[in-house]
């Protein structure tokens, strides 16, 4: 079943998914959610395939603002070197830009948008709330409402353990705005290049977006209830229980530094 369909209805267990597997339930929605560990090179190779297995009308990138996102080219998304220097990528804080350097490539063939959430925007939601500081509708995304006292619970328990259990009780609501007001971008974006172009629509974007329960997939779900969501999760290992993805996919893991060394 597509996210739309499930909602918030309990998730089923899913094994890991094929490529075909991938690209056949991806071919039946109108917006393609493909998530990733972000410096996984095999992750973003996977999302190459799954492009390439589905042909989308446009992609929309969370890494890319979306002014930066209108000035590319077909000529520039075809010249890596030329558009990295453009992004000033090696400036942005994302992974080296050839992971990303074949996903931007479709560039040239169809249109490119930009979720990026800049950092006062960030900011604004942190200390003000998503609804404050969102330039759309925030009712349409539900972001004027307060999450279920569940959800945010564990939201604000996701965001303790990825940042080591070093964070202030007391700011994890914030981190939690933030996330949404970053949901609420990618979904927006979608929604836009699909009224634009049909779809498919593909977004690429970080695992804990593609979540169906609470990310992109159930933004859209609540906006555009018609829209059918295809999400992809990719991990490096096997993961326990049941999974917020429609299907998900494993690649090897990078060796990286410990993440959490920088807490202690």
């Amino acid at each position: 079943m597509l996210a739309c369909a499930l909602g918030a209805q309990a998730l089923p267990a899913l094994g890991q998914a094929s490529l075909p597997e991938i690209v056949a339930a991806a071919s039946r929605a109108e917006v393609v959610v493909l998530g990733e560990v972000h410096d996984n090179p095999g992750h973003h190779a996977l999302q190459a395939e799954v492009l390439e297995g589905i042909g989308p009308s446009a992609i929309v990138f969370e890494m890319i603002g979306a002014e930066a996102a209108r000035g590319i080219t077909p000529e520039m998304a075809g010249d890596a070197q030329a558009l990295a220097f453009y992004l000033d990528w090696a400036n942005s804080g994302w992974p080296d830009f050839s992971y990303y350097a074949p996903l931007f490539a479709y560039g040239a063939e169809v249109p490119v948008y930009g979720a990026l959430i800049g950092r006062e925007a960030a900011q604004g939601a942190f200390a003000q709330g998503a609804a404050e500081v969102f330039a759309g509708d925030a009712a349409l995304f539900g972001l004027s409402a307060a999450l279920p006292e569940a959800e945010q619970a564990a939201r604000e328990a996701e965001q303790m353990a990825a940042h080591c259990d070093a964070l202030p009780e007391d700011i994890l609501p914030g981190f939690v705005e933030a996330q949404r007001l970053r949901d609420a971008a990618l979904a927006e974006a979608a929604l836009e290049a699909l009224a634009a172009h049909g779809g498919p629509v593909a977004v690429i974007t970080g695992n804990g977006h593609a979540r169906r329960d609470w990310g992109v997939p159930a933004l859209i779900a609540r906006a555009a209830p018609e829209v059918a969501v295809f999400s992809l999760g990719q991990f490096e290992a096997v993961p326990e229980g049941d999974q917020p993805f429609d299907l998900w996919a494993l690649s090897e893991p990078v060796d990286r530094p410990d993440p959490c060394a920088a807490f202690r």
